[in-house]
C-alpha cells in the first residue's frame, strides 16, 4: 500500500530539518527526503584528516544564534551549547600589530586606538547603534516574510531607524566602511567582516546587511562538537513529534497532477504522496529538474533564468595538529590565542579588494583568508593535547585558463600558498601538522547539490535577488505559482549563513496556508518592530 504523507520536505538541510520540526510539531506527518547518506546539508562534523579530529567541513560560524526563535521554539539550547570565543575576530599584520573585535565595545575601541584615536572613539558610537539596529529591524526582520518592495519603502520611511537602513542600501560596502574609519587597518578588518560571505564591495542595494555583518564579527558562535549538532537536534525534534527522515534518497519528480504537486517519484521508481511538497533546495533542481518547465508559465521561467549563483565561492584548508599553534605576536597580545577567527595576510583595504577583483576573474595568487583552531576552545574535537584547523578564503568556482575541474590540478599547489601565507604569523605551523584535508568549490557543488558553483548561500546576494525578490517575487513569500509547492531553502529570505530564518519563515506560511494555529509564539523582537511600524 502506498504511503502517503501531510508533508514531503526535500532536502534535509537546516532549513528542511527546521520547517519540518516546526510543522512536525504543529501535527502533520513529515516526511524528509535527503540525498547524502547524513541529514543536515551545510551542518557537516566529520573525521576527515586523522581519526578523533572533529571538523566541521562547511558552516563552523554561527551568525543569529543569539536571534533565531528555534533556539527556544525546539528548546535547542537544553542540549547545545554554543560559545562565543573573545576576542571573536583578529586581523594580524605584517609589522607585528593586530587589530581586535570584542564583544564589548570599549576592549574594540581600545584595539582601534593603536591605530587611530579617531576610530577608536567612532566605534564607541557605531558599535551600539549597529547593535540598535539589529534589535529593533535587521534580526526581526530576518524571522518575518518579506513585504513587497513598494510596501518596505513606506514603513522604512516612517521611521528613523528604517530612513538610516534605508540609506545604507543606497551605498556600498566599501563606501560605508570607508567613511566610519580612517586608517587602513581598520577599513581592511571591517570591510573584510562586512563582505566575508560574498557581499560584493562595489555593489550598491543589499548595503543593509553591512550593519548586521558588522554587527556580527563581535557576536559569531561556535558550537561545541560540532556543526551537526545542531541538525541533529533539530531531527530529534522531528522524531519526537512523529517525522522521518530518509537519507541516500535520489528524487526523479516531484508529482505534478492537475497542475498541483501531489509528491514525488524517487528514481527507483516509488511513489511517495503528500498534501503538499516544501523544497529547500535551489529554484533550478525545483522548477526545471524536478517539476519540469512544462508546467510552469513562460514569465515564471524567464524569472526563474534571471537567477544568479555567486560569482565567488570558498576554498578551505582542514588542519590535524599535533600540538597547539604558537601565534607570532602573542606575547604583545596575550588575548591573541583565544581569537576564534583570525584573519590573515592582507595589510590594507586595497589588498583586499584586488584580492576579491584576482576571484572574480578566475586567478588564484598566494593571499589572505581567514583562519580559526576550533580545538582551543572546545577540547571535544581532538584527542587530548592535539588541534584542529582550518584555512578559508575567497575563491573562484572555475580557474582562469580552464575550468572548475582544473582544481583536481590545483588544489594541493593551492593550499601550499595558503600555509606560506599561515606559516608567517603562526611560524610552527609545518612542523606540527599531522594531516590536512581540502574543500574546493567544485567539492561543495558536488558535496551540496543545491549549491551550484559552489554557492554557499544557494545564490548571490544581489539587489535583484534579496528581500521581496529572493529568488524571485513569485517565490519569496514561500509558496510559489506551483498549487501545493512551496520553498523554504537559502534561495528564498533571508537567504543563507544558518539564520535559521527560511525554514521557520516558511512553517510559518504553510500553517496558515493549511488553517492551522501555529503552536509557537510571534517573537518579542518581531512584535516590538512591528509595534515601530518597521515590520
Amino acid at each position: 500500500m502506498m504511503e502517503t504523507f501531510d508533508v514531503i520536505i526535500v532536502g534535509a538541510g537546516p532549513n528542511g530539518l527546521l520547517c519540518g520540526a516546526y510543522l512536525a510539531k504543529a501535527g502533520l506527518k513529515v516526511l524528509l527526503l535527503e540525498k547524502r547518506h547524513e541529514i543536515g546539508g551545510g551542518l557537516i562534523t566529520e573525521e576527515v584528516t586523522v581519526p578523533n579530529f572533529l571538523h566541521d567541513t562547511h558552516a563552523i560560524y554561527m551568525a543569529m544564534i543569539d536571534y533565531a526563535p528555534a533556539i527556544k521554539d525546539l528548546q535547542l539550547a537544553d542540549n547545545i551549547k554554543w560559545i562565543s570565543p573573545e576576542p571573536v575576530m583578529s586581523m594580524h599584520f605584517s609589522d607585528g600589530r593586530v587589530l581586535s573585535i570584542y564583544p564589548d565595545y570599549e576592549r574594540t575601541s581600545k584595539s582601534l586606538a593603536q591605530f587611530s584615536a579617531k576610530d577608536a572613539k567612532a566605534y564607541l558610537e557605531i558599535g551600539p547603534r549597529f547593535a540598535e539596529l539589529m534589535d529593533k529591524f535587521l534580526a526581526p526582520a530576518t524571522y518575518k516574510p518579506p513585504i513587497p518592495t513598494f510596501e518596505t519603502v513606506i514603513k522604512m520611511e516612517s521611521h528613523e531607524i528604517g530612513r538610516e537602513i534605508t540609506e545604507y542600501s543606497g551605498r556600498t560596502p566599501k563606501d560605508i566602511v570607508f567613511s566610519l574609519f580612517e586608517s587602513e587597518q581598520a577599513r581592511a578588518l571591517f570591510l573584510y567582516a562586512a563582505c566575508m560571505w560574498g557581499l560584493d564591495p562595489e555593489i550598491e542595494g543589499v548595503s543593509y546587511l553591512v550593519p548586521l555583518l558588522i554587527n556580527r564579527a563581535s557576536q559569531y558562535r561556535l558550537t561545541i562538537g560540532g556543526a551537526h549538532r545542531l541538525a541533529h537536534w533539530m531531527y530529534k525534534a522531528i522524531y519526537k513529534a512523529g517525522g522521518r527522515a530518509w537519507t541516500s534518497q535520489r528524487i526523479k519528480r516531484i508529482i505534478m497532477e492537475d497542475g498541483k504537486a501531489t509528491g514525488v517519484e524517487l528514481i527507483d521508481g516509488e511513489i511517495l504522496k503528500s498534501k503538499i511538497v516544501v523544497s529547500s533546495v535551489d529554484p533550478y533542481q525545483t522548477f526545471f529538474k524536478y517539476v519540469g518547465e512544462q508546467h510552469l508559465e513562460p514569465d515564471f521561467v524567464t524569472r526563474l533564468n534571471d537567477y544568479e549563483w555567486e560569482s565567488s565561492s570558498h576554498f578551505v584548508y582542514h588542519m590535524a595538529l599535533n600540538e597547539a599553534p604558537q601565534f607570532k605576536h602573542s606575547e604583545k597580545y596575550p588575548d591573541l590565542y583565544k581569537t576564534f577567527i583570525h584573519v590573515v595576510g592582507f595589510d590594507t583595504a586595497q589588498e583586499l579588494l584586488d584580492h576579491w577583483k584576482n576571484v572574480k576573474e578566475g586567478e588564484l595568487h598566494q593571499t589572505g583568508f581567514n583562519c580559526c583552531f576550533p580545538s582551543i576552545h572546545d577540547p571535544v574535537v581532538a584527542p587530548k593535547g592535539k588541534h584542529t584547523g582550518l584555512m578559508s578564503q575567497h575563491a573562484p568556482y572555475g580557474i582562469k585558463g580552464g575550468d572548475a575541474d582544473s582544481w583536481y590540478r590545483e588544489r594541493e599547489i593551492h593550499g601550499e600558498r595558503c600555509v606560506n601565507v599561515l606559516e608567517k604569523f603562526v611560524p610552527n605551523i609545518r612542523n606540527i601538522m599531522l594531516r590536512h584535508y581540502i574543500t574546493t568549490p567544485l567539492d561543495i557543488e558536488n558535496k551540496l547539490w543545491d549549491m551550484g558553483k559552489g554557492s554557499i548561500k544557494q545564490g548571490a546576494y544581489l539587489p535583484l535577488q534579496m528581500g521581496y525578490l529572493r529568488p524571485n517575487e513569485y517565490c519569496s513569500q514561500y509558496a510559489t505559482p506551483v498549487p501545493g509547492l512551496y520553498m523554504c531553502g537559502a534561495s528564498v529570505y533571508p537567504g543563507g549563513l544558518v539564520t535559521l530564518g527560511a525554514g521557520y519563515n516558511a512553517a510559518g506560511r504553510i500553517v496558515e496556508d493549511l488553517g492551522i494555529t501555529p503552536w509557537w509564539p510571534k517573537p518579542q523582537i518581531v512584535a516590538n518592530a512591528e509595534e515601530l511600524g518597521l515590520l
